[in-house]
């Protein structure tokens, strides 16, 4: 069985101190830096942008998972390839045509990610499941950090992962949102692959430690 990831979330990082923060993500037994990129138009908030992604891109060492909260997300696919994405993730909600975009995530030579609000059923993926690298379901509200977890996550987990068993797909099920010591198995034995991080890693007192009992725990 292939391990189960963890990917801090950068959003949850210090600002002031963000080289500091990713060289510890770069230590860690973390395999992703998750970054949002929101527009204040898809989500009520903006986070940051271009040359943030690009320095951040400088200095990490891992996988780079980003996650377009923007609407039109087909206008920037090839800057963020260009930007040092390994992954890009659009929301199902933002694309109108989404095979097509995600044809496009793939031409630039990036894993393509659709994303899922709350209130959006995972049945609208059935035809473009196979075509789907990662799924993040997103476990709070999009838009703000530190926000308590949705419970109905976890019976969408295994409906997802029936579809994708189903269907014969390789896609992996990312959570975001929420995501604690306290529910942490839970989500892997419901079948998720990655787990997102942010205020949980970035406001504890020994964030290695941290990434450390959450990998652990979810690989027990």
């Amino acid at each position: 069985m292939s391990s189960k990831l963890i990917a801090p979330s950068i959003l949850a990082a210090d600002f002031a101190n963000l080289q500091r923060d990713i060289e510890m993500v770069n230590k860690s037994e973390a395999d992703w830096f998750h970054i949002d990129i929101m527009d204040g138009v898809f989500v009520p908030n903006i986070s940051f942008g271009m040359p943030v992604l690009q320095a951040i891109s400088k200095h990490a060492n891992k996988t780079i998972d980003v996650h377009l909260m923007i609407v039109d997300p087909d206008r920037y696919i090839k800057t963020f390839a260009n930007l040092g994405s390994n992954i890009l993730t659009v929301h199902y909600e933002a694309c109108t045509h989404l095979h097509r975009t995600l044809q496009a995530i793939k031409a630039e030579g990036m894993q393509a990610g659709v994303a899922l609000n709350p209130h959006t059923n995972i049945n609208v993926l059935e035809d473009t499941i196979n075509d789907i690298d990662l799924v993040c379901i997103m476990s709070v509200n999009p838009g703000f950090g530190g926000q308590s977890f949705i419970e109905n996550t976890y019976s969408k987990v295994k409906q997802l992962k029936e579809l994708i068993t189903r269907k014969g797909a390789s896609t992996k099920i990312e959570i975001d949102g929420g995501v604690t010591n306290k529910n942490a198995k839970q989500l892997v034995e419901a079948g998720a692959d990655i787990l997102v991080a942010g205020s949980f890693v970035f406001k504890s007192n020994k964030p290695l430690e941290t990434i450390t009992d959450l990998r652990t725990l979810a690989n027990s």
